[in-house]
């Protein structure tokens, strides 16, 4: 039978329209549907099928698949550890494509392809989990299909093997994650709060419905303590699921409440101990503006409110100090097309005269080496595609003019370069040729200190990361760190109480640099100086008054909520089992009711339906069987008009001379016999003219042809009450 003939029977049936599809067909729709996605998606069965159903309390699935779930939850949780190591770093996203293109030799973001794959394998594993997750809880077996299992394994040792090289060769990648904690720990304690109180609902209903299951099997095993005792197993299952569920969830919550006991935040203190904002120094000038290390670079970095500016120095075959970074030219300038043959020879190899002559600014153009980039205007891609190798002399008459900083790494010629040995006294004799002002000057170099203040007392001199000894043996008041350093903030501590300077490279991430502001750093390098310059107030900040009126609020707020929730949830669930209670109650009562006396006792010990025994035919014109009757129908043999009631003394025997009177089936009873009838109170039957037709078939349709003929009922026996009075009344006849 096709769908369209069903409703149009259904229709027929209930007198109503099925024009529109119901509530409860939109929702089967659904759930098929749903049903059909979830086992597609997790075991490649897209045909929808009835799935049997898992007892509650029982194994989800064998053992082999309980293994593979096992290996999926594992490659989440290192899918997720590397998705957040590596969004946490993404300082380091330019310096990782520079040092993948020493060995590729070709300029690419791998690191945004490395975000990606990471985005990639946490989102995958976490639909399969989400998928599991619904197909537990519609309680249908899991199978996750060989493809997946497949590739659950190859996640698990990808990111194992780039964890690994993170952990051997990247040290400081775990320090980016802890400084990133530092400064994101409270905001995440609250993040996480809200997300367990979104987690209590569905937790919450798994817990309500295990302990409703869990009373309502009871219930009706009540009187069976023989099959208790063999399922106990089962409640205890149902009973260790409950505790499995919601004792982790309240550990993680009371944890989770006591947290801001133990977190260290910097960027929780009170305003008058916030320090003054960090000063800048644009590195290789403002690189995400113009090309690194080019006077429009540099340029861009004034405009943008730099107090310094960072370089590299190389010094040319001809004895020329010059502004690069890489030890080749092949990525920041055209050589490759000028001269492919000496691309990747070290760049002191050459004259200034050949230097000066080469492109350096159309390489950024073309590969836009950071991610993110605002696109530039036309004149500043024309004036960016035109843009050479600049000189130290250049670097530094800008920053005399400008009044700025300047600071710098140098790096020594190779072998067999004239300036070999005496390459930093020529750049000390660059600098001062200048007349730059010499407190402008932060001297980085390590090499040859002593002819530096010699020649140039003026200058201030800039130490690594050393001992507080060792600095002031040298007279360094100002220090060049990596910023990877503040996670050792017990020595920056230090250094601030000995009124050093810090300044700390390289910062980008506008977080990063929150977290340099209220560790009091004084200043900082960056490539990202038009969007730091930008921020009036550090990221994260919050007074620790305000933040612990937030907490108690999430915490009083949550636990109510949660609490609340629970509450819900609990209440209707019990609310079911009353509601199975009271109907298995009042069908039981029914069932005894339907049933003989005797019958009734035993099906309320055993509330179970018993057939009822067969009643034998007997005459319904026998006194017993019309008292009976009355008695049944709560009415009253004596004082009525129309009863004959039964002498209480033994009847005159009388000769019955009447014939019997022919019923038909329709007016035949069904009694439980209790004895013979005898001839002596049997009444006497009448011919059928003597009862004018009364009982016959075509005289009760002639008289009331609505009467319905007279079943085997209880209730049957009304009827012939006026057939009893007009016997009794000739029975009086004919005696007299």
């Amino acid at each position: 039978m096709n769908k369209d003939t069903l409703t149009e029977s259904r229709s027929k049936t209930t007198g109503k329209s099925d024009e529109h599809p119901n509530l409860w067909t939109e929702r089967f729709f659904n759930r098929r549907c749903c049903i059909t996605f979830l086992t597609g998606c997790y075991s490649c069965h897209w045909q929808y099928r009835e799935w049997e159903k898992t007892e509650l309390g029982s194994c989800c699935c064998a053992w082999k698949e309980q293994f593979f779930y096992m290996c999926l939850v594992v490659a989440f949780v290192l899918s997720v550890i590397f998705l957040f190591v590596w969004v946490e770093t993404s300082n380091e996203y330019n310096s990782f494509d520079w040092v993948v293109y020493l060995g590729a030799k070709r300029w690419f973001l791998w690191s945004i392809f490395m975000l990606s794959i990471a985005g990639i394998l946490t989102a995958y594993t976490s639909l399969l989990l989400l998928l599991s997750f619904f197909l537990l809880w519609e309680r249908i077996e899991l199978y996750l299909h060989t493809c997946h299992k497949v590739f659950i394994f190859l996640v698990i040792l990808l990111c194992s093997f780039l964890l690994y090289v993170l952990n051997q060769y990247w040290t400081d990648k775990w320090l980016i994650a802890g400084l990133s904690l530092q400064i994101i720990a409270p905001f995440l304690h609250l993040s996480l709060i809200t997300v367990m109180i979104l987690l209590s609902w569905p937790l919450a209903i798994c817990v309500a419905h295990l302990e409703s299951e869990v009373r309502i099997r009871r219930y009706r095993m009540a009187g069976y303590e023989h099959e208790v005792l063999e399922t106990c197993n089962i409640f205890t299952r149902l009973k260790a699921l409950q505790v499995a569920a919601g004792l982790p969830f309240f550990v993680i919550l009371l944890c989770l409440y006591l947290i801001p006991l133990g977190i260290y935040s910097p960027c929780i203190l009170k305003k008058e101990n916030l320090g003054p904002k960090p000063t800048f120094f644009g590195h290789r000038g403002a690189p995400m503006l113009a090309p690194e290390n080019t006077m429009m670079s540099f340029e861009k970095a004034v405009e943008h409110g730099a107090s310094g500016l960072e370089t590299d120095v190389y010094l040319s075959y001809d004895a020329v100090p010059f502004l690069m970074h890489d030890y080749d030219l092949s990525r920041t300038t055209n050589i490759r097309e000028v001269l492919p043959s000496a691309a990747f020879d070290h760049t002191a190899t050459f004259n200034w005269t050949f230097l000066s002559t080469l492109n350096a600014g159309q390489w950024f153009i073309k590969h836009k080496p950071f991610f993110g980039m605002k696109p530039l205007s036309e004149a500043d891609k024309r004036r960016a595609s035109n843009q050479s190798i600049p000189s130290l002399a250049e670097l530094l008459e800008l920053a005399k003019n400008e009044k700025k900083f300047v600071i710098f790494d140098l790096f020594g010629p190779p072998p067999k370069h004239p300036l070999r040995n005496t390459f930093v006294r020529r750049v000390v004799k660059v600098i001062l040729d200048s007349n730059i002002e010499q407190h402008l000057i932060f001297w980085l170099p390590g090499y040859d200190r002593d002819y530096v203040r010699f020649k140039a007392p003026g200058f201030q001199h800039v130490g690594r990361l050393r001992t507080l000894e060792e600095l002031a043996k040298e007279n360094m008041t100002i220090i060049n760190v990596d910023y990877k350093r503040l996670f050792y903030r017990q020595m920056v501590r230090q250094y601030q109480a000995a009124k050093i300077h810090i300044n700390m490279y390289i910062v980008n991430e506008p977080w990063l640099f929150s977290l340099a502001w209220c560790n009091r750093i004084n200043s900082v390098t960056t490539d990202n100086i038009q969007v730091l310059n930008q921020l009036s107030h550090p990221l994260f900040f919050m007074t620790p008054g305000y933040y612990t009126f937030i907490w108690l609020f999430m915490v009083i707020t949550s636990a109510i909520i949660i609490g609340v929730v629970f509450y819900y949830h609990w209440v209707k669930e019990l609310k079911k089992e009353k509601w199975l209670k009271d109907t298995t109650s009042a069908s039981a009562d029914v069932e005894s009711k339907n049933l003989p006396k005797g019958e009734s006792e035993i099906q309320g010990a055993s509330q179970l339906p018993k057939k009822p025994p067969a009643r034998a035919v007997r005459s319904p014109w026998t006194p017993e069987v019309h008292y009976e009757s009355s008695a049944r129908s709560g009415k009253n043999p004596p004082d009525t008009s129309h009863f004959a009631r039964a002498p209480n003394e033994r009847p005159v025997p009388f000769k019955n001379t009447v014939k019997p009177l022919m019923l038909t089936e329709n007016f035949q009873h069904t009694q439980t016999p209790t004895r013979e009838p005898s001839s002596e109170n049997t009444l006497p039957t009448l011919k059928e003219d003597e009862l004018g037709g009364a009982f016959t078939e075509e005289s009760r349709a002639k008289t009331d042809p609505k009467t319905p003929v007279s079943d085997s009922s209880e209730g049957s026996y009304e009827p012939l009450d006026g057939a009893i009075s007009t016997i009794s009344d000739k029975m009086s006849l004919k005696q007299e």
